[in-house]
């Protein structure tokens, strides 16, 4: 294949951790409105926006209220959103009420779903308890997860999935010393993903700076590709210190690999340390 004049058969954006506020004017508002605009702009075909969570700064309903208010700006412009729960979200509260806003605001079906889009099978985890840091997936959602990779048996077809947290020890902020790995069931859910490496996990949750050691975990051969996605609303490094920025990716599906590119919505520009191609393996 001629990589040069080859069209991807699919597009979609990956966006985490907006933590919009109740403040129309707070610089994480501006960012997440920064970041649909350059989408709007450089994508008008995109498939759709992922959002791997901490939608909101604290899952209150006036910041969800400006979520939506920001969307509305560009709701002729752009494709649909996505999104999964993240701690901010749903975290320290009435379970069922803090879900709940969540579900109303977003109009996603439940704390975890699939969508199939454009022929591409787009997977959603989210935590069924209130944790602080972590997310609790139940048994249940992971023999749903693990059907539900098995459901297109297409080789080297990839499946995308979406979860806030990282698994320990995989991806840019996930190391057990940089302590913003997260997932109260990390052995069974790297077991159930273990079986299916066509698959491809974004995950947000630490903030880490695209270009940023293991932003791109390859999955050593025995678990799926993961990347970390950073954040639309401020960035985090190696050193453990906080940077002003804003990124995601633009995602390119070819039939014959998956390319990722980083991008810098503050700057309208690439992160060309950030540009990966994924060949998804035959099962």
């Amino acid at each position: 294949m001629n990589h040069g004049v080859a069209r991807p058969l699919l597009t979609f954006q990956v966006l985490t951790d907006t933590h919009v506020t109740a403040d129309p004017n707070h610089l994480y508002n501006r960012r997440f409105e920064q970041a649909l605009k350059d989408i709007a702009e450089n994508d008008p075909a995109s498939a759709g926006m992922m959002h791997a969570g901490d939608v909101t700064d604290h899952g209150f309903p006036e910041e969800y209220g400006e979520f939506r208010r920001i969307g509305d700006r560009f709701r002729d412009r752009l494709p649909p959103m996505y999104l999964a729960t993240g701690n901010h979200d749903v975290a320290l509260g009435v379970w069922e009420s803090r879900l709940g806003n969540f579900l109303g605001a977003t109009k996603m079906p439940a704390a975890y779903h699939d969508h199939w889009i454009g022929g591409y099978h787009f997977i959603f985890l989210g935590t069924e308890e209130g944790l602080e840091l972590f997310c609790h997936l139940s048994e249940e959602q992971l023999e749903w997860l693990d059907a539900k990779l098995g459901e297109d048996a297409s080789p080297g077809k990839p499946v995308f999935v979406f979860l806030h947290q990282p698994l320990l020890n995989t991806t840019a902020g996930s190391m057990e010393h940089q302590k913003w790995y997260g997932v109260t069931q990390d052995a069974e859910l790297k077991a159930v993903l273990s079986k299916h490496r066509h698959a491809i996990l974004f995950t947000g949750h630490g903030h880490w700076e695209l270009g940023a050691e293991r932003t791109y975990y390859d999955g050593e051969g025995r678990l799926p590709a993961m990347f970390n996605a950073a954040s639309v609303a401020y960035l985090w490094t190696d050193e453990d210190k906080r940077k002003e920025g804003s990124q995601g990716y633009y995602v390119e599906v070819y039939e014959d690999r998956v390319l990722v590119r980083g991008r810098d919505f503050a700057a309208g520009a690439w992160v060309e340390s950030a540009r990966f191609e994924v060949t998804i393996p035959v099962r």
